[in-house]
C-alpha cells in the first residue's frame, strides 16, 4: 500500500531525529524507554519507583549491575527537549511517602524525565577507560491517548463501523442513548454545528461510562420502582482517547465528531457525514500522528504495563476487550532486531517486557497464574513481536508493594491472605472502608487454567480485588532515604537495561 504524503513526511522526520540521536549517543549513549500501558495500569507509579530505586541503590538484588557491584549511582539530569514539561518525580514520591501516603493522581498530560546512570563496565577494554554512563529517557502520558494509535490505519468509515458495533453490543444506558440519537439522521443530514456537538457529547458520555469513569445512577421501571443499573464496564478499546482527556483541545472542532452509520454516508461537502469525516482526519493529523512520531517512533525498549486484575473484576467481556486493545495498540510500534543501519535510520524496539501490575493484590502463590493470564492477553502481540525479531518476556510485578502476606483461619481452614489498608470508599460484602482500617483479606485463587477466565461462565465475583493504600510504615536506608517495597521491579530493570550496562 502506498504511503500518504503525511506519512512520508513523518518517516523523513523520524529518520532525521534518529540521525541526530545517533550523533549524540557517540558522546553518551541514550536509551529511550517506552513505559506503555492503558489508563490505570500504573505508569506513573512505575516510573517513580524505578527512578527512586536507582537514585537510592534500593533493594534490587535481581538487577545485575547492582548485584555484581558495578553500579556506581544515578542522578537526575535536564532533558534535552525543553519544550515538554518535566515528569513530576519529587511530587509523586512525596505522595507515596508523606505523612498521609496516597497514590499520585492519574496522568493528565505528557511529561518526560532523564536519569543518568553511572557504572563500571564488565568489558575489559571499556573498563580500563573508567566508569561508563548511560542516559535513560522516559516519557509519561495519559493511557487514554495510547488508544488513538490504531486510528492511524483506519479511515472514518472503518472507525465508525468498529465503534458502532461496540456500542450496539454494549448494555449500558449511554450506549443506547447514542445509538438512538443516530436514528434521527439520514443521508440528507446537513452539516450542523449544534448537531455535531450534541453527538460528540453523547458519544463521550458513552465512552466515560464504558470505562467506569461515569457515576451510575439507578433506573426506574414503568411503575416508578427503582431497579439496579448494569454496572460500568472496565472497557479498554474505546478511542478516541482525547475525548476522555482533551487537555487544551477541549471544545475544538478536532474533538467535535462522532461515528456515523453507513446509511448516513454522503460525500457532498455540506453534509453532516463529510463534516464528521473531515474532523476525524484532522484529529489524526493534529493529535495522533505527532504523538506517535515524537514519542513512539524512536523507542529502544518497551515495557507494557497491564492491569489484568481490573479486567478480571469486570468479567470475560472486559478481558476480551483488553486483549483486543493491547493487540491493536502494539501493532503500531516499530518492533524488531536492530543492525547498525536501522539503529541510525529506522530505530526499532528490540526488547519488550509485558508486566501484569498490582501483583501485591494477589498472594504470591497466584503470581504464576497471573502471568499465565497476562500471557493469554498478550499472546498475539507477543507472537508478532517475536516474529519481527524482538525479544519478549512476561512477569507479574508491583512497582510499590501495598500489602504484606499472612494467614487467617476461616471455618477451621487456614487461608493465605493479604494484609493492607483499603483505599477509602472501597466496598466488599456490603462494607465500605474508611481508608484507615487495616484488614486481612483472602482475595481468592486465580484459576489454574488461564483460558477459563475468558469463558462466559466465569464469575468475576469469586475473586476479591480491592485497591489498597500505599504502605504506611516504610523502612529507611542508612543514609536516611525511604525504601519503596516492590515485587520484581529489579527483574524488570534487569531485562530492560542490563545489556546496555555491560
Amino acid at each position: 500500500m502506498a504511503q500518504s504524503p503525511a506519512a512520508i513526511v513523518d518517516e523523513i522526520s523520524i529518520a532525521l531525529g534518529n540521525i541526530t540521536n545517533a550523533a549524540a549517543n557517540s558522546v553518551t549513549p541514550t536509551m529511550r524507554l517506552g513505559v506503555t500501558g492503558l489508563s490505570r495500569a500504573g505508569k506513573t507509579i512505575f516510573i517513580t519507583a524505578l527512578i527512586h530505586n536507582l537514585l537510592t541503590n534500593g533493594k534490587l538484588s535481581g538487577f545485575s549491575p547492582l548485584a555484581e557491584g558495578r553500579f556506581i549511582g544515578a542522578q537526575l539530569n535536564e532533558h534535552p527537549d525543553r519544550g515538554m514539561p518535566r515528569f513530576a518525580y519529587e511530587q509523586h514520591l512525596a505522595a507515596l511517602t508523606g505523612k498521609d501516603p496516597h497514590w499520585p493522581l492519574s496522568t493528565r498530560n505528557i511529561s518526560q524525565i532523564r536519569i543518568t546512570l553511572k557504572f563500571q563496565s564488565a568489558r575489559w577494554l571499556a573498563g580500563i577507560a573508567g566508569p561508563s554512563t548511560l542516559n535513560l529517557d522516559i516519557v509519561d502520558y495519559p493511557g487514554e491517548w495510547l488508544l488513538d494509535l490504531p486510528l492511524l490505519s483506519l479511515n472514518f468509515a472503518q472507525w465508525s463501523d468498529q465503534a458502532l458495533k461496540r456500542a450496539e453490543r454494549s448494555k449500558i444506558r449511554e450506549a443506547k442513548a447514542y445509538t438512538k440519537a443516530l436514528g434521527n439522521l439520514s443521508r440528507d443530514s446537513e452539516a450542523n454545528e449544534a448537531v455535531a456537538e450534541q453527538l460528540a457529547a453523547s458519544f463521550t458520555a458513552y465512552l466515560r461510562a464504558s470505562r467506569g469513569d461515569a457515576p451510575q445512577k439507578a433506573d426506574k421501571d414503568k411503575k416508578g420502582k427503582t431497579v439496579p443499573t448494569v454496572p460500568a464496564r472496565a472497557m479498554s478499546a474505546l478511542p478516541p482517547g482525547r475525548f476522555l482527556l482533551p487537555g487544551d483541545l477541549e471544545g475544538s472542532p478536532a474533538l467535535t465528531f462522532a461515528p456515523l452509520p453507513e446509511t448516513t454516508k454522503n460525500t457532498r461537502n455540506d453534509s453532516l457525514y463529510a463534516m464528521m469525516a473531515r474532523r476525524y482526519e484532522a484529529y489524526k493529523s493534529l493529535v495522533v500522528r505527532p504523538f506517535f512520531r515524537d514519542h513512539f517512533a524512536r523507542l529502544d525498549r518497551q515495557i507494557v504495563l497491564v492491569d489484568a486484575l481490573r479486567a478480571l473484576n469486570a468479567g470475560p467481556e472486559a478481558l476480551f476487550d483488553l486483549e483486543d486493545a493491547l493487540s491493536n495498540v502494539l501493532t503500531c510500534f516499530r518492533q524488531g532486531a536492530n543492525n547498525p543501519l536501522t539503529w541510525i535510520l529506522a530505530r526499532k524496539i528490540d526488547k519488550i517486557l509485558f508486566a501484569a501490575t498490582k501483583a501485591d493484590h494477589v498472594h504470591h502463590t497466584s503470581h504464576d497464574r497471573l502471568e499465565q493470564v497476562l500471557n493469554r492477553l498478550v499472546s498475539e502481540a507477543a507472537r508478532r513481536a517475536r516474529f519481527s525479531g524482538a525479544e519478549t518476556k512476561s512477569i507479574a510485578l508491583a512497582s510499590v508493594r501495598a500489602t504484606t502476606e499472612g494467614t487467617i483461619k476461616e471455618q477451621g481452614e487456614t487461608l493465605d491472605c493479604l494484609i493492607g489498608t483499603p483505599v477509602a470508599g472501597e466496598t466488599l460484602d456490603g462494607k465500605t472502608y474508611d481508608g484507615k482500617t487495616e484488614i486481612a483479606l483472602f482475595p481468592g485463587d486465580l484459576p489454574q487454567n488461564p483460558d477459563s477466565v475468558f469463558q462466559p461462565g466465569f464469575k468475576a465475583g469469586s475473586l476479591s480485588f480491592l485497591r489498597f493504600r500505599p504502605p504506611l510504615d516504610l523502612d529507611r536506608t542508612a543514609e536516611g532515604d525511604v525504601r519503596l517495597p516492590h515485587i520484581r521491579l529489579d527483574k524488570a530493570l534487569d531485562f530492560l537495561l542490563k545489556d546496555w550496562m555491560k
